[in-house]
């Protein structure tokens, strides 16, 4: 699961390395997340895409990832992705 952040949004992707394809995908900018990321502010919405991969990576069958965080420091936004996913039921 590879994080990437701009000052608005948040990405999130989970790829298979080995055969180099995008297996479930998430960010604050996809139908239903922007919908429910709305007025929030950036660290509450990390948090609702964490939770929103979580279910992508449950729809792909995926219960446990590897957490990259892309040189980014584990605070704040990467921080709340991943506590979103720990709640979804991924294990990091």
């Amino acid at each position: 699961m590879t994080v990437t952040k701009s000052n608005k949004h948040i990405y999130v992707q989970v790829i298979d390395d080995d055969r180099g394809v995008t297996l479930a995908s998430a960010s604050s900018v996809s139908g239903d997340t922007r919908a429910a990321v709305g007025e929030l502010n950036k660290k509450d919405a990390a948090t609702k895409v964490g939770e929103a991969a979580a279910v992508a990576c449950k729809g792909a069958k995926i219960t446990q990832v590897v957490f990259d965080r892309n040189g980014y420091p584990y605070t704040g936004r990467v921080a709340a992705v991943a506590d979103g996913a720990r709640s979804g039921g991924i294990e990091l």
